[in-house]
């Protein structure tokens, strides 16, 4: 069953600008034009995932460096509105130009130190299918980039704890000899984010991406899924506080903010993905969403499906080894 909003009682409101008692925001247009309206340390959340220069058709594609330039502006007026205990997750995957790499995660590294924030984690998000490529390995992760302001900044592990391994494991010697040892609400999950086939974790976090036959799947090239941003709200805000998300897209970290009762604002230029991601937000608010639930154990192949089974072309050939992905 979905969360109902902080806001359930109330109408629904979704505000095309800044206002300060507003509880759902969708602005038209660049980030920078409504960070402006917003004031100093607003915001508990900033979780995006910015243009990856990359060509895509909602993206001009410029210089490495002038792309880099452009998001460090960005970057420095989120400094200004984020709260003294307030953190950023920045989801980037690699630029690529001739064929060659450019790791987007390492290259933002030093303009978030050198504008005053604080690495926290470096999560890999690894999921099962991507990219494929011809003349090197197919690209398979992302990386998130947990920043905080300072140094005293909000983390809440219990609700996103994972089952333990050894949950009767008990302490050997000490004050606790022969107590258990661990946490009743289960460990605190790694930093690696990955497809599992249990829960969301026995060592990893079950997260798949958005491809083409999962349920929340848009027109968005580069759509990521809810259940990604909602670890991460759950982790790093409280009930009540804003999430914003400046590269908002089709709505994915607003919606995914909505239901944990989070006051959400999200920006996007692109007109017809404002459309999508309005009509989502309105298709959460009347139950009608389509949703990926979150630990939702991945669908895993049983062998007798067609797409699953060796071709008879490929049989014939007794040279070729098949690995299953």
């Amino acid at each position: 069953m979905m969360k109902l909003p902080l806001f359930a009682d109330s109408q629904f409101i979704l505000e095309d600008n800044y206002t300060q008692d507003a509880e759902m925001i969708l602005y038209h247009g660049d980030a920078k034009e409504l960070i402006k309206e917003i004031p100093d340390e607003t915001i508990s959340l900033v979780i995006t995932s910015p243009p990856y220069n990359i060509g895509k058709n909602y993206e001009n594609t410029t210089s490495i460096d002038t792309y880099l330039e452009s998001q460090t502006q960005v970057i420095k007026d989120l400094y200004r509105i984020l709260k003294y205990d307030g953190s950023v997750c920045w989801q980037v995957g690699n630029f690529v130009q001739d064929g060659e790499i450019y790791p987007l995660d390492i290259l933002y590294y030093p303009i978030f130190k050198r504008l005053g924030f604080y690495l926290r984690n470096r999560i890999i998000w690894y999921f099962g299918h991507g990219l494929h490529a011809s003349k090197r390995f197919s690209g398979r992760y992302e990386t998130i980039l947990w920043f905080s302001k300072t140094h005293q900044y909000k983390f809440n592990l219990d609700p996103v704890r994972v089952p333990s391994k050894y949950p009767g494991k008990r302490h050997f010697k000490g004050n606790n000899i022969g107590k258990p040892s661990g946490n009743p609400l289960g460990k605190n999950p790694s930093d690696v984010w990955e497809l599992m086939i249990k829960e969301w974790d026995e060592s990893l976090w079950n997260i798949p991406n958005v491809k083409s036959n999962h349920p929340e799947k848009t027109i968005h090239p580069c759509q990521y899924p809810i259940e990604l941003v909602e670890r991460c709200v759950l982790a790093m805000t409280d009930v009540g506080d804003w999430v914003f998300d400046p590269y908002a897209g089709v709505g994915s970290a607003l919606i995914a903010s909505i239901i944990h009762s989070r006051r959400v604002m999200g920006s996007e230029k692109e007109e017809k993905y404002i459309e999508i991601a309005k009509e989502r937000i309105r298709n959460y608010w009347n139950g009608s969403l389509k949703i990926r639930p979150l630990g939702k154990p991945v669908h895993q192949p049983t062998g007798r499906e067609k797409v699953a089974q060796v071709p008879d072309e490929w049989q014939a050939n007794s040279q070729i080894k098949l690995i299953d992905e």
